[in-house]
């Protein structure tokens, strides 16, 4: 859920000066140029005043650390994990982690890229029976594949979720349970990342989130942000927001973005917590993150 320390562990490159002068008799020949490694590794970590995914609010409001590592291989082929702090209550009862696993592929042709693979959101800890999956038990979970496409600094991501969206059934317009599954449901992701400069940034977002069988389902999100690099710290301020329904204030239809401060499974019964908010509300999120 995606955005960091990245390192590399590149294989060094020696080049061998060439001597002007005739070497003496017995003298070893210079070192050879060492081929560069194939294989690449990076790792990110940051912290963040939110954890916004998709527009919605996964830590009810509260910091979140995050981090990951990467591979990537010459040929294009890659696999990650990154991880991030939640609350229980933005739909992963007893769960407060969130771990993503991905791999896939990446080629580019000049300015034009491709990118293609599949995504595992899991949750540990997390209880999905009480979510009215039907399962006798089982961690909150989300499968998808996606296609990527970009030209120098725009990218547009389709997601397709092939199992229930994170674990979730259907809702009627009253809030009943219809035990319709979510699987289907599409997000779409269109990015910008500009680069200014002496270390700014600035980067735009809109994304579309298509969720099958859930009545307000269906939203909109947005952000806006500037960047800058201070000796390999990123520093960041974003605006983010979206038109999901979020009202806990009694309104007259399903507002499933109206997130509690917290859920559990209580014997196979849903327990929630006290306070509620607008998972979906405009916020201004605040970070600083690493590359290594």
């Amino acid at each position: 859920m995606k955005t960091s320390l990245s390192f590399s562990l590149l294989a060094a490159t020696v080049s061998a000066s060439v001597m002007a002068q005739t070497p003496d008799p017995g003298q070893a020949d210079a070192a050879p140029v060492a081929a560069s490694s194939p294989h690449s590794f990076s790792g990110n970590l940051g912290l963040f005043s939110s954890y916004r995914f998709r527009g919605i609010d996964q830590t009810f409001g509260k910091p979140a650390v995050q981090g990951g590592f990467d591979y990537a291989h010459a040929s294009g082929f890659y696999l990650g994990n990154w991880n991030s702090n939640v609350n229980s209550g933005a739909g992963f009862p007893d769960g407060n982690l969130e771990m993503d696993f991905y791999g896939g592929y990446k080629t580019s042709v000049g300015d034009f890229g491709i990118d293609l693979g599949a995504i595992y959101y899991y949750y540990p800890g997390s209880e999905a029976r009480v979510l009215g999956t039907g399962a006798s038990s089982g961690a909150v979970n989300n499968k998808e594949l996606y296609l990527g496409v970009s030209w120098k600094f725009v990218s547009l991501k389709y997601f397709y979720s092939i199992d229930d969206y994170f674990s979730l059934r259907g809702v009627d317009q009253a809030g009943a349970a219809t035990g319709k599954n979510t699987h289907g449901s599409q997000y779409f992701d269109l990015s910008a990342n500009y680069d200014l400069g002496d270390g700014w940034g600035v980067n735009g977002h809109v994304g579309r989130l298509n969720l099958k069988n859930v009545h307000n389902g269906n939203y909109t999100d947005w952000k806006l942000g500037v960047t800058k690099d201070l000796n390999g710290w990123l520093l960041a301020l974003s605006y983010i927001g979206t038109n999901a329904a979020g009202d806990c204030s009694g309104a007259s239809s399903y507002q499933p973005y109206c997130f509690t401060n917290s859920m559990s499974d209580d014997g196979g019964v849903l327990d929630v917590g006290s306070r509620t908010k607008d998972a979906g509300r405009g916020i201004a999120v605040v970070s600083v993150s690493r590359s290594f």
